[in-house]
């Protein structure tokens, strides 16, 4: 999430303006969908961040999920951008638990031809997930959206995962906006995205905006978000999942540690195409012992979420 614009001490502006000279050429992370995966993969083994959502799951969702559909037979449900199904599957499991006598009707919205055949793969070998229905869509946000318009479906769904996706948007706003509308009277829909006070939120600060995919928005955080929801009063509540990711690996070229800063940068081989500079600047702050911690030798760096719950 490499994204805001850097600059308060006189130092820093003129870096950035040195920078800003400098033909850069790097490629997002977003381009290419197996080096997303990768870097995913990578994620998820060096950080505390599923085990973080699962936990939230388990702890905050079951009175959630006991709330909606009440007395329904059919529980539709959604996940926009449902990735690799691990933390999907969680929530329907929790769901057959509040609802043990309701079918489940679930679209998976996942572009990625990888992540879909990974979530598939892990369906296969969970048993017990007779009561779900799967319809699979392979496309963005913004085609399904369009897709289901030309549908002129009056379905609506009593619960939506948006978890780490909406970055990928256009609009965020818009989007969110979109989805929230397919929501049945007590519905809710379910986002997740980086806090604002996250080392990982302010690792944007330290990057020029060259290195973010046009069209996309690479730099939100929850506190945006929220902003939107309060200024169209919106009801939401919000809770804090603090994550850590270790970069131990990252001061040392290598494999996994250059996929480590691709990962932070979103930056396909970051450690070779970015400019000097911009390198150092990366490497200073994920030393900086204001964004990491040490335990046991390993570097662990501040990559916190924050859960909206937000109402129909």
């Amino acid at each position: 999430m490499v994204l805001l614009q850097y600059g308060t001490r006189p130092q820093q502006n003129n870096w950035l303006k040195t920078t800003r000279k400098i033909k850069i050429k790097m490629q997002s992370l977003v381009d290419d969908y197996y080096k997303y995966f990768q870097t995913f993969e990578l994620l998820l083994a060096n950080s505390t961040e599923h085990q973080c959502m699962k936990d939230f799951i388990h702890m905050t969702l079951p009175d959630i999920l006991a709330s909606i559909g009440t007395g329904e037979s059919t529980l539709n449900v959604m996940g926009v951008g449902s990735g690799s199904g691990e933390i999907e599957l969680e929530i329907l499991k929790l769901l057959h638990k509040k609802h043990p006598d309701a079918k489940v009707e679930n679209e998976v919205v996942e572009p990625s031809n990888i992540m879909l055949n990974k979530y598939k793969a892990l369906l296969s070998k969970t048993p017990g997930l007779d009561y779900v229905t799967f319809n699979w869509n392979e496309m963005t946000a913004t085609e399904f959206e369009i897709e289901w318009k030309k549908r002129k479906s009056e379905k609506k769904m009593h619960f939506i995962n948006m978890i780490q996706m909406l970055y990928y948007v256009e609009d965020p706003e818009a989007t969110l906006s979109f989805y929230r509308s397919l929501l049945h009277k007590d519905g809710k829909v379910l986002l997740v995205l980086v806090a604002d006070e996250s080392a990982w939120a302010r690792l944007s600060k330290v990057c020029d905006t060259q290195v973010c995919k046009e069209g996309i928005s690479q730099n939100l955080t929850a506190s945006e978000i929220k902003s939107f929801l309060d200024s169209k009063k919106i009801p939401y509540k919000s809770y804090k999942l603090h994550c850590l990711l270790d970069i131990t690996e990252c001061f040392t070229p290598g494999v996994e540690g250059d996929q480590l800063l691709d990962l932070l940068t979103e930056v396909i081989e970051f450690r070779k195409t970015a400019p000097t500079e911009l390198k150092d600047r990366v490497l200073e702050f994920l030393k900086c012992p204001e964004n990491n911690q040490t335990v046991n030798g390993r570097i662990l760096f501040d990559c916190s979420n924050e859960a909206l719950l937000i109402n129909a």
